[in-house]
């Protein structure tokens, strides 16, 4: 089969993926009584300040269980969430969730080189698979988690937690509605002026997923898809780190344009050194843009003739959690699938060889 026919067959799966999960936001669910309960792994900040806090206010899931390598997040974690002995864990001995009834789900909240590892055991364990964002070091390792996972009968869905934000789901159905004709350009650009990293974070090492196009990239590449509806054809990069002294080996910032079939392009950029944080859609008829278009919250938007994208709800994460809990309980299609972060992490391998090449590289 040639390159150009496959090239094709993703688009449209994908493409069709894509729509499909927008749509499913007006789809009304049972409420089952029944609770899903989630072991987080991995208890640094996004799990201590944002996970665990969400899981205290959604409808559908809980947090039951721990798996950490600091024995002395332990005892905090156990009196703070009520977890019981026997749901907490070290990464040796992970893999002993197969035997516990009262954890559903494991959500892999770990550096980047960590996630295929600890979605197998998951998987093999017989759990549910919630894994952040990327997804996988490259597109092998996502595969291999998806196929884990369907041989485990088990559901995998990635943590894009955008993809459950109203505004954006919005944003996204106008991708096959059109309502301001054909999208003719998109910008895509998400950036925080951070501090400088200790020398030991992972953040700072190529080999752990470190640098801006890995740790933040995904949301300009996943937003550039979904407000397009397709999976671009061709990449041109470049990264940059203007605080060369301690961004030793990996990029500080990258740019890069998207090539569609239809001849779209979209110009992103990702940075953790500037901040720039909007989705803006250029249409035939008019236009559309979120800005900020990844916050954890206050996610707004706009469009040519004055309509406001304002819904809000009180907590994205809770929201995202809850929306894949059902996706378990009613044994239906999951928002986000595997799929889905595999693609993005086909582009960011694509921009790094463009980066490194200086060449448009076909994707």
């Amino acid at each position: 089969m040639t390159k150009s026919v496959i090239s094709r067959r993703r688009l449209f799966q994908t493409g069709a993926a894509l729509t499909a999960s927008a749509s499913l936001s007006s789809r009304v669910f049972s409420k089952p009584a029944k609770k899903v309960g989630v072991a987080l792994v991995g208890l640094g900040y996004y799990s201590r300040d944002l996970l665990a806090p969400a899981l205290q206010h959604t409808q559908h899931c809980e947090l039951r269980g721990i798996v950490t390598g600091s024995p002395e997040k332990i005892p905090v974690w156990q009196k703070k969430y009520n977890i019981a002995d026997n749901n907490v864990y070290s990464y040796e001995s992970m893999h002993k969730v197969a035997n516990n009834p009262d954890i559903d789900v494991i959500y892999i909240v770990l550096p980047t080189s960590l996630h295929m590892k600890y979605s197998l055991i998951a998987a093999d364990a017989g759990k549910h698979v919630w894994c952040e964002k990327p997804m996988a070091m490259t597109v092998e390792e996502c595969q291999a988690i998806i196929d884990s996972c369907n041989k485990n009968k088990v559901q995998l869905t990635i943590g894009y937690r955008m993809q459950h934000e109203p505004n954006t789901r919005t944003l996204m159905s106008y991708a096959s509605s059109k309502p301001y004709g054909k999208i003719q350009s998109v910008i895509a650009k998400a950036g925080y002026a951070g501090g400088a990293p200790s020398a030991d974070n992972w953040r700072l090492k190529r080999a752990m997923g470190g640098g801006a196009l890995y740790d933040m990239g995904v949301y300009p590449i996943n937003a550039a898809r979904y407000t397009v509806g397709a999976n671009p054809v061709a990449i041109t990069a470049r990264l940059e780190a203007k605080r060369k002294e301690v961004f030793k080996e990996v990029d500080e910032s990258a740019y890069f344009t998207l090539e569609f079939a239809d001849g779209v392009k979209a110009e992103c950029a990702t940075s953790v050194g500037e901040s720039f944080n909007v989705l803006r859609a250029n249409c035939e008829k008019g236009w559309y843009q979120l800005s900020p278009m990844q916050s954890y919250n206050g996610v707004r938007g706009k469009t040519s003739d004055g309509r406001l994208l304002d819904k809000t709800i009180a907590n994205q994460q809770a929201r995202q959690m809850d929306n894949d809990a059902l996706a378990i309980l009613n044994k239906s299609r999951v928002l986000v699938p595997g799929e889905n972060g595999l693609e993005d992490i086909r582009v960011v391998q694509a921009a790094l060889q463009s980066a490194n090449t200086g060449k448009r590289i076909e994707i």
